[in-house]
């Protein structure tokens, strides 16, 4: 199988710098480009170091400039090329058409519920693996989440959906349902068939295990119906999981930054002690009315911030 003849990653401005001086050495021409630190070739090959720390690798000599340059010398380890290979000897279904749903902010106590839906094809899977797209809990630079984002959308051409429940919103649906997982498995289904109206040969979806799947099944209407619905444990192992898994924890920063912005302070994320802080350092300035524009309210970090005593 033929390695590919580009390459993406992210490094530190200090790798970045020791980059360029492995490049000097080996006698590489140096010039400017667009919004990056600089741009580097030799024969046929492009290196183009992005002020966002983004780096990009093109042209024939790609795999020798990574496998000899990049890896060794930057970023102490060898995985180009061996990505696709070792993928689709362990898990071949996962380069054949299918969607991947994941979510992001369930477990934390500000900002949205982020379900999303993408799909991939053969092609769109290799390439996804090639830019080292991952579950994004495995993943603690949100610039890097944002990267990866970028790039996932290029590739997936618009074949994804990405569904945002703003507190506000999360708050009625489950005073209105009552339960998480049931709401989360109609977000599923609707990122799902909404995404099956871009796609509707996809023949098959996996998420997650996180509820009965027959719950999600309810909630999806006729399209949804006529695929196939996995759930699994782990299942951003799947690269279109992996990929929707992305998607949604950039759509979930982002959001919570904005929501920041509106209260006037830095949300954080998760369920620690410095949510607890922040929670009622809203509760007494608005009360409960304030925690439920910026936090899901059913938390017993709720009760916390307004000092009631625990339910239980």
């Amino acid at each position: 199988m033929p390695k590919p003849t580009s390459y993406v990653c992210t490094l530190t401005e200090e790798q970045i710098e020791q980059l360029r001086g492995a490049l000097d050495a080996r006698n590489w021409s140096f010039s400017e480009a667009p919004y990056a630190h600089w741009k580097a070739k030799q024969d046929k090959t492009n290196v183009v170091a992005y002020c966002s720390g983004k780096v990009t690798v093109q042209g024939r000599g790609t795999p020798d400039m990574v496998q000899f340059i990049l890896e060794p010398y930057i970023l102490g380890e060898a995985r180009y090329g061996y990505e696709n290979i070792l993928a689709e000897t362990e898990n071949p279904e996962m380069f054949q058409p299918h969607a991947g749903i994941d979510e992001s902010g369930k477990g934390d106590y500000f900002g949205p519920l982020v379900i999303a839906a993408a799909y991939v094809e053969e092609e769109t899977a290799r390439r996804l693996l090639e830019i080292g797209v991952t579950d994004s809990k495995a993943i603690k630079n949100d610039r890097r989440i944002a990267d990866l984002a970028d790039q996932t959308r290029d590739l997936l051409r618009g074949q994804f959906e990405v569904i945002a429940i703003g507190p506000a919103a999360y708050n009625r649906l489950y005073a209105k349902i009552g339960n998480v997982n049931r709401l989360l498995a109609w977000g599923h289904a609707q990122a799902l068939e909404n995404l099956l109206e871009r796609v509707p040969e996809c023949p098959r979806a996996i998420s997650d295990q996180f509820g009965r799947k027959e719950t999600v099944i309810r909630a999806l209407k006729e399209r949804g119906r006529a695929i196939k619905l996995e759930q699994r444990t782990k299942a951003e192992s799947d690269i279109a999981v992996a990929a929707a898994s992305v998607l949604a924890r950039h759509d979930f920063v982002r959001r919570l930054e904005f929501l920041g912005k509106d209260a006037g302070r830095t949300l954080p994320k998760g369920a620690s002690a410095k949510v607890v802080a922040c929670a009622k350092e809203i509760g007494q300035e608005g009360g409960e009315e304030a925690l439920g524009k910026v936090a899901k309210l059913h938390f017993r970090t709720t009760r916390q911030a307004l000092g009631l005593p625990p339910l239980d």
